[in-house]
């Protein structure tokens, strides 16, 4: 029983604190992986971050979630199969959830996450696009 209760505060810490694992449906993808993959155009990329954030720096090529919520499975390919890669701040920010659930729910069945975030593509010195230029 205590061993029971200590693994039930464990798992209620961990929560409460940020750390809970990432969910399977969405494998994370390494930033070198996603470069090569927008270099061929195997990929849709979707920015969680929201538009203000989107504006002053996106990895080039994706679509800012925020502002097309409610319509962003028009903006998908018709191939519910095609790659698509959702991200965030970075490591700690679980916003990108909010995207792939959506689209998960849409029927699409290949969804990664770039778990570095725009921080983390920024950090290995990749290219970011922006609107307020």
């Amino acid at each position: 029983m205590k061993t029971l209760l200590t693994a039930l505060a464990i798992i209620l810490f961990t929560s409460l604190i940020g750390l809970s694992a990432p969910p399977e449906d969405f494998p994370d993808i390494r930033v070198d992986e996603l470069e090569e993959l927008i270099k061929t155009g195997e990929v849709i990329l979707v920015d969680v971050n929201g538009s203000k954030y989107f504006a002053k720096g996106h990895i080039p090529g994706a679509i800012d979630f925020r502002a097309h919520e409610e319509k962003i499975t028009e903006l998908l390919s018709d191939d519910k199969s095609q790659l698509i890669v959702v991200y965030c701040g970075g490591p700690s920010c679980a916003a990108y959830e909010t995207a792939a659930f959506v689209i998960r729910d849409a029927g699409y069945t290949n969804i990664r996450h770039l778990s570095a975030g725009i921080s983390g593509w920024i950090g290995a010195g990749k290219e970011t696009a922006r609107l307020d230029q």
